[in-house]
């Protein structure tokens, strides 16, 4: 399943969240893995951010990295960049922007 995410990154902290995301975790990488994402691409636009993840069963992935040690750690590390943050809980599961037109 494909899954469209949007977050907003504080203007002030641009950088230093494109910095982050340079040096995310392989612990945290392998488990995004684990839990069944086969990508993951983040775009930006001014302070919008734009997620394209691909993945077998989405709600699965939130459940498997909400209690995940290093998942805590890399979101409390995200929340003091963003205004818009990733949902983890099992409401996030209906965060996905909706389809509009597909080709």
């Amino acid at each position: 399943m494909r899954i469209a995410l949007h977050t907003r990154v504080r203007e002030d902290r641009i950088e230093e969240y494109e910095a982050a995301h340079r040096e995310v975790p392989a612990e945290l990488t392998d488990a995004i893995r684990a839990a069944g994402v086969t990508s993951w691409t983040i775009w930006r636009s001014g302070s919008e951010l734009f997620h394209l993840l691909e993945c077998g069963d989405y709600a699965r992935l939130l459940a498997e990295l909400e209690h995940l040690p290093v998942n805590i750690a890399w979101q409390t590390r995200m929340a003091e960049l963003l205004d818009v943050v990733h949902d983890y809980s099992e409401a996030g599961g209906a965060a996905g922007l909706p389809v509009v037109w597909e080709l």
